[in-house]
C-alpha cells in the first residue's frame, strides 16, 4: 500500500458530525505516515477540493496513529532520485504542488502533531495556521544523513516558519527538537500532554469554526499577500470590499444586540 490521504467528517465527543470542520488524515501504516508520491498528489487534490467548499470553516490535519509524518517514503526514492529531470519533476510537480495547495487554501488549518514530525512532516506542518503538538512530538529534517539537501522552495518555506537558526540546525547538523523547544521558537502554537491533546484540538477547532468564515478567508488572503509583497492582490488593493457583506452586518448587529452572531 502506497499510503493515502483521507478526508473525514469531524465527529464531536457527543457523536454529532460538525458540518463546518473536516479532518484530513495522513495514513501510511507501518511507515509512520511517510509521504509517498501518491500521497503528495492526493494532498494537492484534497486541499484544492476543500478550498472550493464554502461550507468548510476549519481543517484539522493529523497523522494516523502515533506519528504525524516521518518524512518521505524512502522505498520509492531509487526510481526517481538519481536523475535531475525526474528529481525536479518530483519536487516541483508533486511535493511543491501539494504544499502550495495547502498554502493557497483560505480555510484555517490546524496541525495536530504527535510523535515524529520529520522532513516532509515539518514541511506540511509549516503550511498550517495553528500547530498544536503533544509533548512527545519530535521535529527535524535529517536528510543530510541520506545525502541530499532540501529543495529550494521547501527550504524557504521551512525557514520562514521554524526560523533561520532552527532550519540551519535541522539541515546542517541533523538536529532533532522537542515540542517545547519548537514552541519556544514560535513554530508550535501550544504543547499538550498526549491524553489532553484530542480534547484541546476539538475545542480549538470548534472555536475557529464558530467565527466569521469570510473574515477568516480574507485574513489568510491578506497575510499571504503581505508575505509575498503582492500589493496588487485584491486583499491589499481592495481591502474594504467586504463592507456591505451580510457577515459584516451580522457581526456588528449581534455585538450591539448582545447576542451570539449567526454566521
Amino acid at each position: 500500500m502506497a499510503g493515502q490521504i483521507r478526508q473525514e467528517a469531524w465527529v464531536a465527543a457527543d457523536g454529532r458530525v460538525h458540518a463546518h470542520i473536516v479532518r484530513v488524515v495522513l495514513s501510511h501504516p507501518g511507515k509512520l505516515n511517510a509521504m509517498s508520491r501518491d500521497m503528495w498528489r492526493a494532498l494537492r487534490s484534497v486541499f484544492e477540493s476543500l478550498q472550493n467548499n464554502p461550507d468548510v470553516r476549519c481543517i484539522v490535519i493529523e497523522g494516523e496513529g502515533d506519528a504525524f509524518c516521518a518524512g518521505g517514503d524512502i522505498s520509492e526514492y531509487e526510481s526517481f532520485r538519481f536523475a535531475p529531470d525526474t528529481l525536479a519533476a518530483f519536487h516541483e510537480g508533486e511535493v511543491w504542488t501539494g504544499l502550495d495547495a495547502m498554502l493557497r487554501c483560505d480555510i484555517p488549518v490546524i496541525a495536530v502533531i504527535r510523535g515524529a514530525c520529520m522532513g516532509a512532516g515539518v514541511e506540511i506542518a509549516s503550511c498550517c495556521d495553528i500547530r498544536i503538538a503533544a509533548t512527545n512530538a519530535k521535529f527535524g529534517a535529517p536528510i543530510a544523513k541520506l545525502g541530499f539537501p532540501m529543495a529550494p522552495r521547501e527550504a524557504a518555506l521551512v525557514a520562514s516558519q521554524v526560523g533561520a537558526m532552527k532550519a540551519r540546525q535541522m539541515l546542517l547538523e541533523a538536529a532533532v527538537f522537542g515540542a517545547d523547544q519548537m514552541q519556544a521558537a514560535g513554530f508550535v502554537s501550544r504543547c499538550m500532554e498526549p491524553d489532553l491533546l484530542a480534547a484541546h484540538v476539538a475545542e480549538t477547532a470548534a472555536r475557529v469554526a464558530s467565527l466569521a468564515p469570510q473574515a477568516a478567508r480574507l485574513n489568510k488572503q491578506t497575510l499571504r499577500a503581505l508575505a509575498a509583497g503582492d500589493m496588487a492582490a485584491p486583499a491589499l488593493s481592495q481591502p474594504y470590499a467586504y463592507a456591505d457583506s451580510a457577515e459584516h452586518r451580522e457581526g456588528i448587529a449581534a455585538f450591539v444586540a448582545k447576542r451570539t452572531p449567526q454566521f
